[in-house]
């Protein structure tokens, strides 16, 4: 029976809380609000949330991927090869410094690109490679370095929502070569708009800063000069307020996330979504933050849409997202050859994934209901059970 009289379960809501609001009054009331000496903590304490490696914060998380090309001398005639299963951003940035996007299909178990299958896409005009960690899980760390030594390739990690995951007891950013992180208002760390990017070492850390703010350099009072062609793409001392509040909570946050997905795993069980086939996420408690907790519907076996899927869950008082559409199907991306076929896994799954709620101020009887609500659609419109 559809419910209406619960409150509205948004599938993700930012926390922030009351320290973090007080400390962005005093930012207002400081007079010094754009970048300033609280992005410069930031940028400290990330640093040393990452193993002291060097850390620049921006205004987003896309402008990172695009630094961090510019910072790997990718350009005109350039390969970058990455996945389709991902924000449309990640592919973007590669057009934006004049390269060519190479797409290869994601695993379908983990969601992730398959290292297999980019191995084989190497050519002698790739220049380097953009892994995405979807919903936080990372791909095998150790196999995608050892792709990249063996070819000679940089590596620009798209762990925008990375944030808090690990891998063999490291955590993300605190090795590898080209870090970039997301700091949007969904992600587990949020500045409500903003991003970093690790790096591995000063040089790299200022041109990342003559990036950011249109190339200038300053000397004394009066000097100043510009070398390289940046942009705009400071962050707000406002904005690393909100940032540094959240960092504060990372591990807490994360554990939360945590178990809200085992007691997804749990409500799951034995339930009828899973005898009809819906897809849950690979079980990954060592090293994925949870960022996400994606289903995949199995719309062979379903009298209905995806939309209607989502549309019935909105009937019982729940949100929902769809992370994501396959890129490659973009007219952006159709216009340069890509088409349906191509990446079957990955549009398969684009045309599936239903993003349940999933963030830390979530109850078990949140989840608990989000697993009824699931199951109950799935026996009502399920035709192969």
């Amino acid at each position: 029976m559809t419910q209406t009289s619960r409150p509205f379960l948004p599938f993700v809501k930012p926390e922030i809380d009351e320290e973090t609001i007080q400390g962005v009054v005093d930012v207002l009331r400081s007079g010094w609000i754009t970048t300033g000496p609280q992005n410069q903590q930031f940028e400290a304490e990330l640093s040393a949330y990452f193993g002291g490696r060097p850390v620049r914060a921006f205004n987003s998380g896309t402008c990172t991927m695009e630094i961090a090309l510019r910072i790997a001398g990718v350009g005109p005639g350039d390969e970058v090869i990455t996945t389709p299963m991902t924000w449309v951003s990640t592919a973007n940035v590669i057009l934006e410094v004049g390269a060519t996007p190479v797409f290869v299909d994601i695993d379908p178990v983990t969601r992730n690109v398959d290292l297999n299958l980019l191995e084989r896409a190497i050519t002698p005009r790739t220049k380097a490679l953009i892994p995405v960690y979807l919903a936080g899980l990372p791909v095998d760390m150790d196999r995608l370095y050892e792709i990249a030594r063996a070819h000679k390739l940089r590596v620009i990690e798209d762990a925008a929502q990375a944030v808090g995951a690990s891998w063999g007891g490291k955590r993300i950013g605190s090795f590898g070569d080209l870090i970039s992180i997301s700091f949007h208002a969904n992600k587990n760390v949020t500045s409500i708009e903003g991003g970093a990017l690790v790096m591995n070492n000063e040089d790299e850390a200022e041109l990342a800063r003559k990036y950011r703010l249109q190339g200038i350099t300053r000397t004394g009072f009066d000097g100043m000069d510009c070398d390289v062609l940046g942009g705009k793409y400071n962050l707000t001392d406002v904005a690393a307020r909100v940032g540094l509040g959240s960092l504060r909570q990372i591990e807490s946050i994360t554990e939360r996330r945590r178990e809200l997905a085992r007691l997804y795993f749990d409500a799951f069980e034995g339930g009828a979504a899973v005898r009809l086939g819906v897809g849950l996420p690979v079980k990954n408690f060592a090293d994925s933050n949870w960022h996400m907790f994606q289903i995949a519907l199995p719309l062979e076996n379903l009298s209905l849409t995806r939309a209607e899927f989502m549309a019935q869950l909105k009937e019982r008082s729940i949100g929902s997202g769809v992370h994501y559409p396959a890129l490659h199907l973009f007219t952006l991306y159709r216009e340069r050859g890509f088409r349906e076929g191509m990446f079957p896994h990955a549009e398969r799954f684009g045309a599936s994934t239903v993003t349940l709620p999933l963030f830390p101020g979530m109850s078990a009887d949140d989840v608990a209901h989000v697993a009824k609500s699931v199951d109950e659609i799935c026996e009502q419109y399920g035709h192969n059970r």
